[in-house]
């Protein structure tokens, strides 16, 4: 049996959500459900169970609010939110689990068999950590992005971005100046989270920041010559949406 809490200050979602575990996943024992984080807090504090199934948008105190108050997050969470757009790639950016609401039953089986399948996460913490960095009203009005490094994680001004390849499963950033980051997640993640029309993907291996493009140089499929004078290759399945970009 998997063991979960529910908190959801909405009582017909909590319900909902109630009811379709219950329908659809009949190996999960639901524990208690909280209408009020406030209330939900002691328990998380002073029980064991497998999974917290946690609204986000919620009155006095929200979900991540609530994640800060735990003493010890050795569950596996499942956000769920009404969020959106650049709020679910930072979610994916960060690996952790999410049910967009209205639910279905397609979307609560799916969660479900994520955490009957995987073990317990030993990095859910830095996970979270990381999501909480990255949905911070102050870091968005910024352009800041907090990324994953082999040492925590770190926030970049991503205006200081200049370019970033790919490094197999890993990504490297080059920052204005020529510092590099490297960090623990693929290109295409790494631009799912940006959410910024001034990155345009060049190459397979390249994302670059427009603001830093000096010209392009025409060719079969072309290159780009940036501001420090690096030259990044252009793939042939690129070349017309770049060409529209400059356009």
């Amino acid at each position: 049996m998997t063991s979960v809490v529910l908190v959801d200050d909405e009582d017909e979602c909590l319900d909902v959500l109630e009811a379709e575990l219950t329908r659809f996943c009949p190996d999960f024992q639901i524990l208690q459900k909280f209408n009020n984080p406030l209330d939900a807090i002691p328990y998380i504090n002073q029980n064991k169970f497998d999974a917290l199934f946690l609204d986000i948008s919620m009155p006095v105190l929200n979900g991540f609010d609530l994640l800060k108050q735990v003493n010890q997050i050795d569950f596996d969470v499942v956000f769920v939110t009404a969020y959106e757009n650049f709020a679910l790639k930072a979610f994916e950016f960060c690996a952790v689990d999410y049910l967009v609401k209205p639910t279905s039953k397609e979307s609560i089986i799916r969660a479900a068999d994520r955490l009957r399948n995987k073990k317990k996460d030993h990095s859910i913490n830095q996970n979270i950590a990381l999501l909480l960095a990255n949905m911070q009203k102050d870091s968005l009005k910024k352009k800041q992005v907090a990324i994953p490094t082999f040492e925590g994680y770190e926030f970049v001004n991503t205006q200081q971005i200049v370019y970033a390849k790919a490094e197999g499963n890993y990504t490297t950033i080059v920052l204005q100046g020529q510092e590099k980051i490297l960090i623990s997640k693929t290109l295409k993640e790494f631009e799912g989270l940006l959410n910024d029309a001034v990155f345009a993907r060049i190459h397979n291996s390249y994302l670059v920041n427009f603001n830093y493009v000096k010209k392009y140089i025409k060719g079969e499929s072309g290159s780009i010559v940036l501001n420090d004078g690096t030259v990044l290759q252009v793939s042939r399945a690129n070349k017309n949406k770049l060409l529209n970009l400059i356009k």
